[in-house]
């Protein structure tokens, strides 16, 4: 992710402003004001977002939803992301997003998206107070959870690789084994 440099307005950027972003295939978010732009995500990108979709949606209860990007997690006027993944309560969302922390966001990085996934939007979940958050990096794949400890901070709880399994229990249960998560891609 880049953050945009044409045209910056006078002020920091509102989630006003997004809506005057181009239709263009490039995700536009919002952290603290800053715009965030990055590229359309690539083959074992997507491969491994809609995998995952399908495995957490398959064990879904019936009150959470999951949802893929795009869809707006809106923190504040100035702070709006879209994780690659995020699981949601039914009773949180709105017509347009969701306007509270979701109970798991999950990223996929990308060369360029990585140090953003892990750095600058692991800081804002986690102060969003989103529960879980889990990072697959689809070179090996390997998939890295975090938890909220009872101060508020990501703790590492697993790092998954290959065809070891994940068994996950927050924010239900799941298991995902992240080289089943690049199906034909192997």
């Amino acid at each position: 992710m880049t953050a945009m440099a044409t045209h910056p307005p006078a002020r920091p950027y509102t989630v006003h402003d997004l809506a005057a972003m181009p239709d263009d295939g490039r995700r536009y978010e919002l952290i603290d004001g800053m715009l965030l732009v990055s590229p359309a995500p690539g083959t074992r990108h997507q491969k491994i977002v809609g995998k995952l979709m399908v495995f957490l949606d398959a064990v879904c209860p019936e009150d959470l939803h999951v949802f893929p990007a795009p869809f707006a997690v809106r923190y504040s006027e100035t702070t709006e992301v879209q994780p690659d993944l995020l699981v949601a309560r039914d009773e949180d969302l709105t017509d347009k997003n969701l306007p509270v922390a979701p109970l798991l966001v999950v990223e996929v990085l990308s060369p360029s998206t990585a140090l953003n996934d892990l750095n600058t939007k692991k800081a804002v979940y986690q102060r969003m107070g989103v529960p879980s958050y889990w990072v697959v990096d689809p070179a090996d794949p390997v998939l890295t959870a975090y938890e909220l400890d009872a101060d508020g901070q990501y703790q590492q709880v697993a790092e998954i690789k290959g065809a070891d399994v994940f068994e996950a229990a927050r924010p239900y249960p799941v298991r995902i084994v992240p080289v089943e998560l690049l199906g034909k891609l192997r």
